[in-house]
């Protein structure tokens, strides 16, 4: 490829002082990749950011802004859940990567219905992709899965590279190069109820039904039993994209179970969403991080961004085993895995990990921030975008599941007889008809 243009990201997700996963996703690859490339991180209406790179706000996939912005690019990375949403990718002329960093299948199984409409819009990204990045080396391995039913694993992506990580390659959640910095109080001292040296226990992302805050709850009323200086606090019950208000969660059960264990109010305590500048301060504040979750296909090929962000922070954690983020919890000696809703467990976790001296955690953070970086993160990326390249099926046209392409060619063989039938049949009427005619002249009749 020869193209100049610049690389366009495209964000389904509030990029803006209060974000969720993607969002803060996004936000940093956009940031790694222009300090390389002119580029521009296209976001849906309601964001608000700025940073080393351009910034187009789009109201729907048909957005001018965004057409223009398709035409444009050199390479567009786009959320697979997101890519059939704009028509001009279709017919785009770049190179295009899918990223599957989120297993939205997964977590739509949660919310009940049909869900059929999305893996029809999911399929048609895995028919559009030219690169395709993804969180981990399982979710690597459940994409590898899906494109090999999907025709894409094929003689020409092989032949061009047979690890096919030409065609499919991790890109973790990275931390940022420079460590959070504090700017003011926000928690403790703050919050009622939450004093300047209680020890604060954060759940820093959303309670989705896919994860476990109850049995967090349960582990709290042990550990109030044998301390009252332990605050529980769930900051980010709200969602900041109001698109994903009607998504449930455990948000009332929680509250309804600290009600019903005397906690509320007094050891676990519930917020909206924090804003992301006010991020920083909320990990520094904090004292002990959790993130636990059921034994689910979720868990199985989740990456838990918040864990990324109290490494990041250098806080200890207590984490359900069984993810990539507990391995990388482990890998780096950085807190307590326990098993699946053990509450017992956990509430030992928590009154273990609070007894170590925090400073003896220093050189294990230490050295995970320096092997989990943005930019270590974004290599694959990074280098897609130096030689950006169409797939080598795609190239040839033969993109799809090669049983499905021999159905879709036996039917339109099948248009092209009964098509032909239909004009014979129209021809036969049509002499008929002539001759009913004809005779009906000579005779009078």
């Amino acid at each position: 490829m020869e193209r100049d243009e610049h690389i366009l990201i495209i964000s389904h997700d509030i990029v803006g002082e209060q974000m969720a996963g993607p969002g803060i996703r996004y936000f940093h690859l956009a940031r790694v990749l222009a300090r390389e490339f002119p580029v521009t991180l296209a976001v849906p209406e309601g964001s608000a950011i700025s940073g080393n790179f351009s910034v187009i706000v789009y109201s729907s996939g048909n957005d001018e802004r965004l057409v223009q912005a398709v035409g444009n690019a050199r390479v567009v990375v786009v959320p697979a859940v997101h890519a059939i949403q704009i028509p001009a990718l279709w017919n785009a002329q770049s190179p295009i990567v899918i990223d599957g960093y989120d297993p939205f299948v997964a977590e739509a199984l949660y919310l009940g219905g049909d869900i059929s409409t999305l893996q029809r819009v999911l399929t048609k990204a895995y028919l559009l992709g030219d690169f395709f990045i993804c969180a981990s080396e399982r979710q690597r391995d459940w994409w590898l899965g899906l494109l090999e039913a999907h025709g894409r694993i094929n003689l020409y992506t092989f032949g061009e590279d047979p690890s096919l990580r030409k065609l499919v390659d991790v890109v973790p959640f990275g931390l940022p190069g420079e460590p959070p910095q504090a700017t003011r109080p926000v928690i403790k001292g703050i919050w009622p109820g939450i004093g300047p040296k209680d020890k604060v226990l954060l759940w820093g992302g959303g309670l989705w039904p896919w994860l476990d805050p109850l049995t967090a709850i349960r582990a709290m009323a042990r550990v109030w039993q044998r301390r009252q200086d332990v605050r529980l606090i769930f900051p980010g019950t709200r969602h900041p994209n109001p698109r994903m208000s009607g998504i449930p969660t455990h948000n009332e059960a929680a509250q309804t179970l600290a009600r019903e264990l005397g906690l509320l109010g007094k050891a676990v305590f519930f917020g909206e969403w924090v804003p992301y500048e006010d991020w920083s301060n909320v990990l520094l504040e904090s004292d002990l991080a959790l993130t636990l979750h059921p034994d689910t296909l979720e868990a199985r090929l989740a990456f838990r961004s918040r864990v990324m962000d109290y490494i990041w922070a250098g806080i200890p954690v207590v984490a359900t085993r069984g993810d990539v983020t507990a391995e990388l919890i482990e890998k780096y000696s950085l807190g307590k895995l326990v098993d699946y809703e053990d509450e017992a467990g956990v509430a030992e976790a928590i009154l273990e990990l609070l007894e170590r001296p925090r400073e003896t955690w220093a050189d294990c953070f230490e050295y995970a921030r320096q092997e989990l970086t943005w930019e270590k993160a974004a290599k694959p990326l990074i280098e897609f975008c130096r030689s950006p390249r169409y797939a080598a099926d795609r190239m040839k046209g033969e993109v799809g599941n090669p049983f499905y392409r021999d159905q879709i060619e036996q039917l339109q063989d099948l248009l092209v007889e009964y098509q032909n039938l239909v004009r014979g049949y129209e021809r036969g009427r049509f002499i008929r008809f002539m001759k009913w005619l004809k005779e009906t002249f000579r005779t009078g009749k």
